[in-house]
């Protein structure tokens, strides 16, 4: 194992130990608020994620077929599903995006230009994320004397991502229309992941405005994306507790249920994956030489 595998993995289990610390120590008030939740509100929070997962595939497919990849949805929908599954239940050994490159080679497309569009399709989803990020920072920066966040200095790597980026971005700048359509879909996206959090967070008993949980899910994203944890687990669910406990005036323990769930809802709309990665493998089986 690699040392900058260790120091991951040991981010999400010490992030991910706080957050299970969280819960035992309030588990009285976490099961009360848990029994409010109703099997038909889990569910319907399962479908917006779910739907969120289909968002995620026309993104990228529309990114592929406007480069001139000749890629079929069902195909496209494989690969993601796969890499999502991947990312879930393989985090220490192979990412999602790897998995989707993998996989899109052995079906015989340009390496170079799949390579290209999961680049692009993560900006594109970053892009989306920006514009809901401003209304977490007014109520971060709104809030004096809060608890200060300090993270590791990230400019320069921010930089020579954003130039990496910029290079292989420029395909589509020839194709606005696609990447307007991208960004539609990413936006999409993340109404339905946002709006199963706001059900949830409903259904046990917070009382947060759409808008404002949107906000500060979207800086919880940001937070997510520094390379101190395994495919953000663990980081994810302590930033969203802070978050919302910290500026939304959500109770610890409510905010700890709803990074557990929304992860467990995440983790089971992966589940698809399962099915269709034998099917990729058996693609990348018949292009071997």
């Amino acid at each position: 194992m690699s040392r900058q595998t260790l120091l991951r993995l040991l981010g999400s289990l010490l992030s991910g130990g706080l957050i299970a610390f969280l819960v035992w120590q309030n588990r009285a008030d976490g099961l009360a608020a848990l029994s409010r939740v109703s099997p038909f509100q889990l569910l319907a929070a399962f479908c917006l994620i779910a739907a969120s997962r289909l968002f995620i595939t026309l993104r990228w497919h529309v990114l592929l077929r406007s480069a001139g990849v000749k890629i079929p949805l069902r195909q496209t929908l494989s690969l993601v599903f796969t890499g999502l599954f991947a990312s879930n239940f393989l985090p220490t050994t192979i990412g999602g995006d790897v998995v989707r490159l993998a996989g899109a080679i052995q079906m015989g497309y340009d390496r170079a230009i799949c390579l290209a569009s999961i680049a692009a399709d993560r900006v594109v989803n970053m892009l989306g994320m920006s514009l809901a990020a401003p209304l977490g920072l007014a109520q971060v920066f709104s809030l004096q004397a809060a608890p200060a966040l300090s993270f590791p200095p990230l400019a320069q790597k921010a930089r020579d991502f954003a130039l990496r980026t910029l290079r292989s971005f420029s395909l589509w700048f020839k194709t606005p229309g696609a990447l307007a359509l991208s960004l539609l879909f990413a936006l999409a996206h993340m109404l339905c992941t946002f709006g199963a959090s706001a059900l949830l967070l409903n259904a046990l008993g917070a009382n947060v405005s759409f808008w404002q949980l949107v906000g500060l899910l979207s800086l919880a994203y940001f937070i997510t994306l520094i390379p101190i944890s395994i495919n953000g687990y663990g980081l994810q669910e302590f930033s969203v507790t802070y978050l919302l406990s910290t500026f939304a005036g959500v109770s610890l323990p409510v905010s700890a249920l709803l990074a557990l769930l929304h992860r467990l809802l995440m983790v089971t709309a992966s589940l698809p994956g399962a099915f269709t990665l034998p099917g990729v493998l058996a693609k990348m089986d018949r292009h071997q030489p």
